[in-house]
């Protein structure tokens, strides 16, 4: 157990925060509330009993110092990230504590790396950027799958949700995206990013039962083409997502998650496939589980826990793959996920 630590949850009372919120409660952690809703945080902290709102805003640095004072790490689960990881990370530096984030906005993660990478390394700091569903879950995979290879020609990540009611945090995150990129998409080849104006490819994928081969949407770019090259030698990393789920998400009408158990979680399932290439040969990782905000909170606790229990893999910036031990991290989400590792 955390045996009480301190944990900051900037971004608390989102949808996201409050799943992280609870799972910190779970693991013996004292979450700190705050985020920039003063009304919000307070509604949350009446409703958990024994827990500090902290108002910050990240245009107000004294106040985000004065969120994260006492706390051991800080959690940023409040998009889009384009706006709030550079403060946060910055407040973080300045209290000496580690940092972790669910940004799923891919310039949002290259921005992170680009601008704290060699500041956080001078510091003796750890930054986790996108350790949630989408970056952390499958470099984690993609890592594992890997096994002893140093390098591979592909990496293949493909995503088969039942559905995605995507949240308003979801939804002005990837507005932001789409604007800071003019409205191209993006795919990682020839070890860089490319921005392409045409549409991506649509093809059959064949996911491993009981899902069985769906159609999806070749080259739909999640943070995955950020963390997995950041630490691996793979020129070509691609992303695909199940058409019905893709359809979902652009939908300017589709519901937010709902509650289907006692957890909060909705009846949302997923499958992340994850396949690695060398040569003429190839080796898997697949992930099963229930709601993709939901299973970010384990993701992101596990992260924290295993950060300040020490010891990592590394100091400064560095994806989940690079930090972690993939496949023991995995182990222990067990009670989340069911995991498949055939390297």
């Amino acid at each position: 157990m955390a045996s009480g630590l301190k944990v900051a949850v900037f971004g608390a009372y989102g949808h996201t925060g409050r799943f992280v919120v609870a799972e910190l409660r779970d693991r013996g952690f004292v979450p700190t509330l705050s985020g920039r809703d003063a009304g919000k945080l307070n509604a949350l902290a009446a409703s958990e009993a024994g827990l500090d709102a902290r108002p910050a805003s990240v245009d107000d640095p004294a106040s985000l110092d004065r969120a994260l004072a006492g706390a051991a790490a800080v959690i940023n689960c409040a998009g889009p990230f384009a706006t709030t990881a550079a403060p946060v990370i910055e407040a973080a530096l300045r209290a000496g504590i580690p940092y972790v984030d669910v940004a799923a906005e891919i310039e949002a993660n290259v921005d992170t790396f680009a601008h704290f990478t060699e500041r956080a390394r001078a510091a003796g700091s750890v930054i986790v950027p996108a350790m949630a569903f989408y970056g952390g879950l499958g470099d984690l995979l993609t890592t594992a799958a890997m096994g002893d290879w140093t390098a591979a020609d592909e990496a293949h990540i493909a995503y088969g949700l039942s559905s995605w009611h995507p949240t308003a945090g979801t939804r002005a995150a990837g507005a932001v995206s789409r604007q800071r990129r003019h409205g191209r998409r993006v795919r990682y080849t020839n070890g860089q990013l490319e921005y392409r104006h045409d549409d991506p490819p649509t093809l059959k994928w064949p996911f491993p039962e009981p899902m069985g081969p769906r159609s999806v949407i070749g080259e739909f770019t999640m943070a995955d083409v950020v963390t997995v090259p950041s630490h691996l030698s793979i020129p070509e990393v691609r992303n695909y997502m199940t058409i019905e789920a893709a359809k979902d998400v652009t939908a300017p009408n589709a519901p937010l998650p709902a509650a289907a158990d006692e957890r909060g979680r909705s009846a949302q399932t997923f499958i992340v496939d994850v396949v690695v290439r060398r040569g003429g040969s190839e080796q898997r990782a697949v992930a099963r589980g229930q709601d993709i905000y939901a299973v970010t909170a384990p993701l992101v606790v596990e992260a924290v826990d295993r950060i300040l229990k020490g010891p990592t893999r590394t100091v400064g910036v560095a994806s989940a793959g690079a930090i972690f031990d993939a496949p023991d991290f995995l182990r222990a989400l067990s009670s989340h996920i069911s995991l498949e590792l055939c390297p």
